[in-house]
């Protein structure tokens, strides 16, 4: 008899943004007039096209991929040469990291929770709170954790709580750990980490012999020249952390799927024996293994994110999102709520309303509103008394759902 991965059953309700999508369709079957008049700001999904360099370079290489002497079938797993060296130019520069660490995937997403392969059981790991959902739940599938209390949090996890008193920056942890998530700008609250900070989080991280594992998916979005877009601007960052990147939110890639994991070769973990292994070549193993590569297509689409064009058209889609960010963040400090995030990041986090919890707001946004928001206890026990609104949507709906939070909570 086949049997299952028990750890699965231990997570008590479906993954966050599927959840708001049933509830969505339940209201909408149950209130077919209101249907045509939701705006959803709730999953961080972009809605601008993409760019035109963008289009043009999958137009171009999907061409080739018609003609026999341009043909190209498996490319290298690991990415082509073309896109890994690009990255390193345009984010990487001066910073230490070669083409060869590294790697193109399909999705930052998947990256984060697929990277727990490599690592072995018994490992500390410590997540912040309010947290990307996915850094909890793969470990929970992992057997990393054990049964989940009734906060929604699992024993065998240090969580590090983020609130309004510390920035919504955690404080390093008072126990020794041995993975570390990292995620800056933060999805969910919009913080930022300062240069200091990190270099805190650095300096734990090898006095301790600690792996950090640094989400920079929306560092596109910095405005703030002072605060590091990549965690390896930090000295001593080289032997400690792993960083993953995405075209997703800068790109546009949402549906397209393309991304990175950078891997430098110096970045070690302990085996059995004691001996210290470079991580490279075991997620190089793995990745060769469970990878055939991002299609060809879409990373040459990648690479024109990087051209003279490709910039250009880049910037004024994140310049849209943080205008429209802006507007979120006003509409809500107009009405007298607690506004956090937004400046540095496409996420406004708002405290609610006293007495209102983090879904009914979401709630009473979705029936008196028609809009879609994303409850912060969906993100952690701490994310309990806040709202995230999500700057990825047109000028004019923005415009509009500013509008209505005025109407409903003003």
């Amino acid at each position: 008899m086949a049997t299952i991965n028990d750890n699965f059953l231990k997570l008590k309700a479906g993954y966050l943004f599927p959840e708001i999508g049933r509830r969505v369709k339940a209201f909408t079957e149950a209130n077919p007039e209101a249907a045509e008049s939701i705006i959803r700001c709730g999953i961080g999904d972009v809605t601008e096209p993409l760019p035109e360099a963008v289009r043009q370079a999958m137009h171009e290489a999907v061409d080739e991929q018609g003609v026999a002497e341009t043909f190209r079938g498996y490319g290298p797993e690991q990415g082509y040469e073309f896109l890994r060296q690009a990255i390193v130019d345009h984010q990487f520069a001066e910073l230490g990291i070669g083409a060869d660490e590294v790697f193109v995937s399909d999705g930052s997403k998947c990256d984060s929770g697929n990277i727990l392969d490599i690592f072995g059981p018994g490992n500390r790991i410590a997540v912040t709170d309010p947290v990307y959902p996915v850094y909890v739940d793969t470990n929970v599938m992992a057997g990393n954790t054990g049964e989940a209390d009734g906060s929604g949090a699992y024993e065998g996890l240090v969580y590090l709580p983020c609130t309004a008193g510390n920035g919504f920056v955690a404080d390093l942890p008072k126990e020794k750990v041995d993975l570390i998530y990292l995620c800056f700008p933060n999805n969910p609250t919009g913080a930022v980490a300062t240069r200091e900070q990190l270099k805190e989080w650095v300096d734990y991280a090898r006095a301790n012999g600690s792996i950090i594992l640094f989400d920079a998916a929306y560092e596109a979005f910095i405005q703030d020249p002072e605060i590091p877009h990549s965690i390896f601007e930090i000295e001593g960052a080289r032997d400690c952390a792993i960083e993953f990147r995405s075209f997703s939110k800068n790109g546009g890639f949402t549906g397209v799927r393309c991304a990175c994991t950078v891997i430098p070769k110096t970045v070690t973990g302990t085996a059995a024996d004691g001996s210290r292994v470079p991580l490279h070549q075991l997620w190089a193993r793995r990745h060769s293994t469970k990878f055939n590569g991002a299609s060809y297509p879409v990373q040459r689409g990648a690479a024109a994110v990087f051209s003279p064009e490709g910039k250009q058209q880049v910037a004024a889609l994140i310049d849209g999102y943080m205008g429209n960010a802006k507007l979120l963040r006003e509409a809500c400090q107009e009405i007298g709520l607690k506004v956090y995030g937004g400046e540095n990041a496409p996420y406004v986090w708002v405290a609610c309303p006293e007495g209102t919890s983090s879904w009914g707001m979401f709630d009473q946004m979705l029936e008196q509103a028609q809009v879609v928001i994303t409850p912060g206890a969906g993100f952690g026990a701490a994310g309990e008394g806040y709202f995230r609104i999500s700057a990825f949507n047109s000028r004019g709906k923005v415009e509009e759902v500013c509008r209505r939070i005025k109407e409903l909570l003003g």
